[in-house]
């Protein structure tokens, strides 16, 4: 006995293969996106020793209303919050890292800043009364807590506002020059 023989049309055929190997294909990754070009919207080259720097970035920030969390001589943690709305909260957390050029007269300051989103999470809360012999029970009473959640977290990308917080650096950078010292006295 002859067997039927199934026969799918070719337009079926290549959905269901597309459709498949869709499924198995990866999500593009973010590391994809990261360049390491010869940008300079991280860094800055300034002249003066590595403290010197670092110390014009603290008090940039501090100029700013930036709380600086952690520092030494090369390095520091500042950031600052901002509430857009009632249930929104916003966090820009700065971390700047100093190096010294190597030619004893400048340095470079790397920075970094990141933008975090928060917002306000209410959770109904209940209590419970336990009796001895009959167990217990669970009253809602009504009342919440409220905490704030992270909801988003991103690297600040904008050369501009890289380039603004470079440019109030250099307002602060305190560099020795040979004019600043004063002239021996004359005999």
């Amino acid at each position: 006995m002859p067997r039927p023989r199934f026969s799918y049309p070719l337009p079926l055929i290549i959905a269901l293969s597309l459709g498949l190997s869709a499924c198995s294909t990866d999500k593009a990754a973010f590391y994809h996106q990261e360049e390491f070009s010869d940008t300079n919207a991280f860094s800055r080259s300034f002249p003066g020793t590595e403290k010197a720097v670092c110390e014009a970035a603290r008090r940039a920030l501090l100029g700013q209303g930036y709380v600086i969390s952690k520092t030494t001589e090369t390095t520091m943690d500042g950031n600052k919050s901002f509430q857009p709305a009632s249930d929104k909260h916003m966090e820009i957390a700065f971390h700047v890292v100093c190096a010294s050029n190597g030619n004893g007269k400048s340095s470079t300051m790397f920075v970094s800043a990141t933008q975090d989103g928060f917002a306000l999470k209410k959770s109904n809360t209940s209590a419970s009364l336990g009796v001895g012999v009959l167990g217990s029970v669970s009253m809602p009473f009504g009342s919440s807590d409220d905490s704030l959640v992270r909801v988003s977290s991103e690297t600040i990308r904008s050369p501009d506002f890289y380039d603004r917080f470079f440019g109030a650096a250099e307002r602060y950078l305190l560099v020795d020059t040979d004019e600043d010292d004063p002239a021996p006295p004359k005999k």
